[in-house]
């Protein structure tokens, strides 16, 4: 069985998130003053909302009226409000960038073994970008789930009667998708992406031999 992660390994998500933040970020530093600063009080906000909120842009959205209040010592403004608001067309999810090679790939590996698709968020939002990618007939199942812990991998292998030493979870994130999978006992395909979104970074170890590193989605034809 090989289950795959959704967001940043089949198709792009949080480089839309980046290209929000920028302009965030230059809206919110004051003249003279540095971004990192600005960016470091979001983050902080995310995360904590993230284990609160959940995921998603309305999270996302919720986080940067909040960063407002918090850099302004003051509740945003009618005006602000209205501005973070408009940001909120970004994410309609109508539709999604596949990564290079997701869709052939894919494909093939449907005719070699079963496929599950395993992603976190917002249930309603991520559904769309299921619905508007057209993968969803590669996978045995489709799974949005609230958050992705060594729980979440257990629970999938209980209902689909798998064998952890013979399962595998192909994602961009070692926080959800390598570290937690490898402690459920799957073994893991680390596909690094350059626009993983800053929470999910986590140290993989170099020495697990279950984790194999890949360069790009296609490679995944060589190996399953």
């Amino acid at each position: 069985m090989l289950i795959f992660d959704a967001d940043d390994t089949l198709w792009e998500n949080n480089v839309v998130f980046e290209r929000v933040i920028d302009e965030f970020l230059e809206w919110m530093t004051r003249p003279g003053d540095d971004r990192s600063g600005v960016r470091a009080v979001l983050d902080g906000i995310e995360a904590a909302n993230a284990v609160t909120l959940g995921y998603g842009s309305k999270v996302f959205l919720h986080s940067l009226g909040e960063c407002v209040a918090r850099l302004r010592g003051r509740a945003a403004t009618a005006e602000e409000s209205a501005r973070i608001s408009g940001w909120a067309a970004a994410f309609d999810g109508g539709t999604v960038e596949l990564m290079p090679g997701v869709a052939e790939t894919l494909a093939e590996l449907a005719r070699r073994h079963d496929l599950l698709l395993l992603t976190k968020g917002d249930t309603e939002e991520q559904q769309r970008k299921v619905t508007a990618s057209g993968l969803a007939r590669y996978f045995r199942g489709v799974h949005i789930v609230a958050e992705k812990n060594t729980a979440t991998y257990e629970d999938l292998t209980h209902a689909y009667d798998l064998v952890p030493a013979s399962a595998w979870m192909i994602g961009n994130s070692p926080k959800s998708d390598i570290l937690p999978a490898r402690s459920a006992g799957l073994n893991a395909v680390f596909i690094p992406h350059d626009h993983t979104w800053v929470l999910e970074h986590s140290e993989l170890d170099p020495d697990d031999k279950k984790v194999l590193r890949l360069s790009a989605f296609g490679e995944l034809l060589r190996h399953f």
